[in-house]
């Protein structure tokens, strides 16, 4: 036995480890030029290279299945075991964006313009809260056991903020983008082995709670309160285990929505509020994530004897 265990192991005997079937690339290329069968109108090719077959309507299923898998196993390859989600708007500037649409509404003395301009620059500063906590948290969980990596959908405004962040200092990120008419280029800062495409947004969404260990939610409009409200949901229902949600900028979620009100007509539990916590800068959002998990204590009281303590 032991005989024929270190034989399946030497490479002077190739055939005990060799494929039994050729694969799917190796027929996919073996595959013969037929021109009487070339035509579009052929069933000729092979079915999993044949894109016209994959998009019929009857394939949906198999279609949802590998935007599934794709980033499923390219993540897991890539060793991203635990995520942060930074969610917001596409629409709000980088300070420099912001900066220079104010310039442009000033010289062209236009009032309706400069008062855009100057809500530009003043939402801006979520850009920068975005891109400086993903640095903070990238850096910070560089040397964990399972360092932390930021998630996006991808796109402009704070999704870049957040990708580009965790560029700046080394760091690899994710963008999950998703195909719209608009906004669906994705930012120049993703690593690009980490940047998908969807879509179907179910499966997005999925894949935006599926490895994360928080979410951090900026200033946004539908998409984003999408986001925020499935995922407060799927925690309040028990469907997804509980993490920390962080709604950064106090003032404009409280304008935005009343929660209170929602407690106070019986819509949502006074325990509901617990759900989600307020902060106003990326190192109270880093504070907030390192006490929950223990991140910056000593390694005697956040490792694996932490329960002896």
């Amino acid at each position: 036995m032991l005989a024929a265990m270190n034989a399946s192991k030497n490479p002077a005997h190739p055939e005990l480890t060799a494929r039994n079937f050729p694969s799917a690339q190796e027929d996919a290329a073996a595959v013969p030029e037929a021109a009487r069968y070339a035509g579009p109108e052929s069933a000729y090719r092979l079915a999993f290279t044949d894109t016209a077959f994959l998009l019929r309507e009857e394939l949906r299923p198999v279609r949802m299945q590998l935007e599934l898998l794709k980033p499923e196993l390219v993540q897991t390859e890539q060793g991203v075991e635990s995520t942060i989600v930074i969610f917001g708007s596409a629409r709000i500037k980088s300070p420099e964006a912001a900066a220079q649409m104010l310039a442009e509404a000033e010289a062209a003395d236009d009032a309706q313009s400069l008062a855009r301009a100057r809500h530009a620059v003043d939402m801006s500063r979520y850009y920068d809260e975005a891109r400086r906590f993903a640095a903070l948290a990238t850096q910070k969980s560089r040397e964990h056991a399972t360092p932390l990596f930021v998630v996006t959908g991808g796109g402009p405004g704070i999704m870049e903020a957040g990708n580009r962040g965790a560029f700046e200092v080394g760091g690899k990120s994710i963008g999950l983008n998703i195909v719209l008419p608009h906004e669906q280029a994705p930012n120049p800062y993703i690593t690009p082995e980490l940047c998908f495409q969807f879509h179907y947004f179910a499966l997005r969404k999925m894949h935006f709670v599926m490895r994360s260990i928080a979410l951090v939610c900026f200033p946004g409009g539908f998409g984003t309160l999408d986001e925020l409200f499935e995922t407060l949901t799927l925690v309040q229902n028990g469907k997804s285990r509980k993490r920390p949600i962080l709604l950064f900028g106090r003032a404009f979620w409280e304008k935005l929505i009343d929660f209170q009100h929602l407690v106070d007509t019986g819509m949502i539990s006074s325990h509901d509020l617990q759900l989600f916590r307020y902060v106003e800068s990326a190192e109270e959002a880093w504070e907030v994530l390192a006490a929950h998990y223990g991140f910056d204590q000593p390694p005697t009281e956040s490792g694996a004897f932490a329960e002896d303590i």
